[in-house]
């Protein structure tokens, strides 16, 4: 009889759970497929907190669920950012985070140090451009996306952070304590009384506020044309790339993004015409944002292009806050120039194409000469050629 009561107990229970389930899923709309996924789900989530070895938080499942459906779609630039990692992304897009001041470079699964910021944790501890990242606080960069790896060695000022890296033949282990870094993300100088040089090493909320006061410090200056030198640029926020882009881009479309469903949001410049001649320089670590930005001048005959194929990453992203100060960095849409080409996977073709320097110049290093960078030796010569042609307008003021 007891055995009875309990099977009978057990079926009601599930046909209960049947009936919920299913008004559930008449209410969302979700077919039969769908419902029975979902109950897949539930039941493997059940299943794991009731008999899994060790006491395990349902939030600890979720979490992990939600990063596999991330994981899952084989994109390296959509991810689930646990709470310290969202708030480290954050803090990264505003231009002030706690970090050890090191500007990184991903290729070939690989992470490595491009520039190192004077005076920062990582200037202090001895690290140099060139160094390859091999584990962060013990976790191999090869096991994480390279987003994780930016963000894990982001943190709280004061915190600490250990680096394996591999210098020539050797490993080496870096202890470094996180500062506050205030990152400047555009600088400049003259290369001589005509041309000017404009160095953009990432764009963070303030980077298009900074090229303006740039320019018109150069302008002051006697520039007549300009090099915008965008190597090893990650990309970054794509307002502050079209606040440039409508600068220095011609009249029309800087970009358009392109959603799946075919919405349209299209980012135009109304500026009469270019005031300079610009000269851009990439390569294959010239990413998103930078691309944008070389690819509205170069389709819209703003510029030319020197230097390698860029990166290749056409996508944009969002990122949706969640429920537990955690969030998800999603790619959404896809962004095409201004000739209609989508570049993702495939990158900028520069016009001319020359091989890139071991180290291209670091954002907070200007000292240094045309004659020892082939790439900007061929953008000097061409500016020069530009102005004596009388090509371009010398009215350099950008108005407020």
């Amino acid at each position: 009889m007891k055995k009875k009561i309990f099977v009978g107990i057990i079926l009601t229970a599930l046909i209960s759970a049947a009936l919920t389930l299913g008004l559930v899923c008449l209410l969302l709309g979700i077919n039969s497929n769908t419902a029975l996924d979902l109950g897949r789900f539930f039941v493997a989530l059940r299943f794991i907190e009731n008999n899994y070895v060790q006491p395990v938080e349902r939030r600890t499942l979720i979490d992990g669920a939600i990063s596999g459906m991330v994981n899952s779609l084989g994109d390296p630039h959509s991810i689930y950012l646990a709470p310290q990692l969202y708030s480290q992304l954050r803090a990264e897009t505003s231009g002030a985070f706690g970090g050890i001041g090191v500007y990184m470079g991903f290729k070939n699964g690989g992470v490595q140090v491009v520039n190192v910021i004077p005076d920062s944790p990582g200037f202090k501890a001895g690290l140099l451009a060139g160094d390859e990242i091999l584990a962060v606080d013990g976790q191999p960069v090869e096991e994480i996306s390279p987003g994780e790896v930016a963000l894990k060695i982001r943190g709280q000022v004061g915190t600490n952070v250990e680096l394996l890296i591999h210098r020539d033949d050797a490993d080496l282990t870096f202890n470094l304590t996180r500062e506050n870094i205030h990152m400047r993300t555009v600088a400049g100088k003259m290369l001589d009384d005509q041309v000017a040089y404009i160095k953009i090493s990432n764009f963070s909320e303030h980077t298009g506020d900074e090229f303006k006061t740039t320019l018109n410090d150069l302008a002051a200056q006697g520039m007549k044309g300009f090099v915008l030198d965008m190597r090893q640029n990650p990309g970054g926020v794509i307002t502050s790339c079209v606040d440039i882009a409508q600068q220095i881009v011609p009249a029309g479309t800087i970009t358009s993004v392109i959603q799946r469903d075919g919405t349209k949001e299209v980012y135009t410049s109304d500026l009469d015409a270019p005031k300079f001649p610009i000269v851009v320089l990439i390569d294959g670590n010239s990413a998103s944002a930078a691309e944008l930005l070389a690819g509205a001048l170069q389709d819209t005959h703003a510029a030319i292009v020197i230097g390698e194929t860029s990166y290749g990453k056409g996508s944009v992203q969002t990122l949706i806050p969640m429920a537990h100060d955690d969030g998800l960095k999603l790619t959404i849409a896809k962004y095409y120039t201004p000739a209609g080409k989508c570049i993702d996977g495939l990158g900028i073709t520069p016009d001319i194409e020359i091989k890139s320097p071991p180290n291209p110049h670091p954002m907070y290093d200007l000292n240094f000469t045309v004659e020892d960078d082939p790439q900007l030796a061929k953008a000097d010569e061409i500016l020069h050629n530009q102005i004596n042609a009388g090509k371009i307008l010398f009215d350099a003021k950008i108005s407020d």
